[in-house]
Parts: structure tokens; C-alpha cells; sequence
């Protein structure tokens, strides 16, 4: 019962912990998302890229960033494009933006599904748990049962009692769990889309702007 009972209390900090984390995430992703389209400029977004600490679609847009400074810095990048009269440098290597996204994508979503896999285990372990004390509750009426010859309800109510209780504390820590489970990783889920969408603008952005054809 101490282990059910630990078990649920934790549980619920990280339900609460999770819940606010990703209603944080959302209003900041909104911010940042209108503030990256009215923007006239990649360096405009990332002069105020702090301001968005706590968005992940910021935390993306700055290892992109970081990533096409990189490559603009790169023996990769020529001097002028051929025949063009702007100061626009073109750039080539696009598949190591590609990849510098991908990794910052993978960083965020693992950032979100931490301690989840806490959830998952108590959704999964608690029944079994509470099983193993009903188990023990009805081992204990019967023993009352073999140690006092009567079958009494008196006799065996205070085991059967237990086994109860046992069987309700372990769905009580199961349940909660597995519904914050599933609905948090249908949030990720949601995340990832919106990371992913963003990185594919970032990346048509960049080819139209910096990247010679490849």
C-alpha cells in the first residue's frame, strides 16, 4: 500500500508538472510562430530570440540559424552568385541544415517525453501491485479462517477488507496514470507536427533565399 500510495502521489506531480510545462510550450510556440511570419528578417527573429526562451519551435529556429551562419562562413559558400549584382552570398551543404534540424526536432521531443515513462510504468505495474495485496488480503482470511476453525463474517471481513482496499488503491494509481499518459503523448504527437511544419518552412525559406540549386 506505501508503494501504491508513492507511486500515485508521484504520478500526480508529474501530471501537474506536464500539464503546465505544455501549456506553457503552447502559448509560447503561438508567440514566437506570429512574431517568425511578421518578422522581415531571419536576424530580426534571432536578435529577439531570448524572448521566446521558452518556446521549442525558438529553441529550433536557433540552431537553424546558427547552422546557416555556419554555412554562410563555410569555404561552402561563394562569394557572389555569378552574374548577380546583390551582395547575396549563395550557399551550398543544405543537407547539413537538414540534419542540424532534424537533431534539434529529436532534442525537443525528447525533452517532452521525459519522465513519462514514469506514467507509463505506474499505469502498467499498479493493478498487478494491488493484485498482489488482494492475493494477501484473501491468504490472510483464510489463515484466520484455518487458525480460528470458524468462517465467520467477523472471521474473515478484516481480510477480505484489505484485499479490497489493496485492489482499489491499485487502480486509483493505475488509472490517472494511463489517461495522463495517453493524453500527453497525443500532445507530443501535436508538438512534433508543429516542430516538423516549421522546419519544412525554414527550409523552403532558406533554399529560396540563401541556397544555390542542388
Amino acid at each position: 500500500l506505501l508503494l501504491l500510495i508513492a507511486l500515485s502521489v508521484i504520478s500526480w506531480a508529474i501530471i501537474f508538472a506536464k500539464y503546465k510545462q505544455f501549456s506553457t510550450l503552447r502559448e509560447a510556440n503561438a508567440r514566437f510562430n506570429e512574431r517568425f511570419w511578421k518578422a522581415t528578417s531571419l536576424d530580426t527573429v534571432f536578435e529577439k530570440i531570448n524572448e521566446d526562451a521558452d518556446s521549442s519551435l525558438a529553441r529550433v529556429f536557433k540552431v537553424a540559424f546558427v547552422e546557416l551562419q555556419r554555412l554562410a562562413e563555410s569555404p561552402l559558400a561563394n562569394e557572389k552568385a555569378e552574374g548577380d549584382s546583390s551582395q547575396t552570398r549563395l550557399l551550398s551543404g543544405i543537407d547539413n541544415l537538414e540534419r542540424a534540424l532534424r537533431k534539434a526536432i529529436d532534442t525537443e521531443i525528447a525533452l517532452k517525453e521525459a519522465r513519462l515513462n514514469f506514467l507509463a510504468t505506474t499505469g502498467s505495474t499498479s493493478p498487478f501491485i494491488g493484485l498482489l495485496g488482494t492475493v494477501i488480503g484473501i491468504m490472510t482470511s483464510f489463515s484466520q479462517i484455518a487458525a480460528s476453525g470458524s468462517a465467520s463474517l467477523a472471521v474473515v471481513a478484516p481480510g477480505i477488507s484489505e484485499a479490497l482496499f489493496a485492489t482499489a488503491v491499485g487502480l486509483f494509481a493505475a488509472l490517472p496514470a494511463v489517461a495522463a499518459y495517453n493524453y500527453f503523448i497525443s500532445q507530443i504527437r501535436r508538438f512534433e507536427m508543429e516542430l516538423n511544419s516549421f522546419a519544412s518552412d525554414f527550409l523552403n525559406i532558406a533554399k529560396r533565399n540563401f541556397f544555390r540549386g542542388e
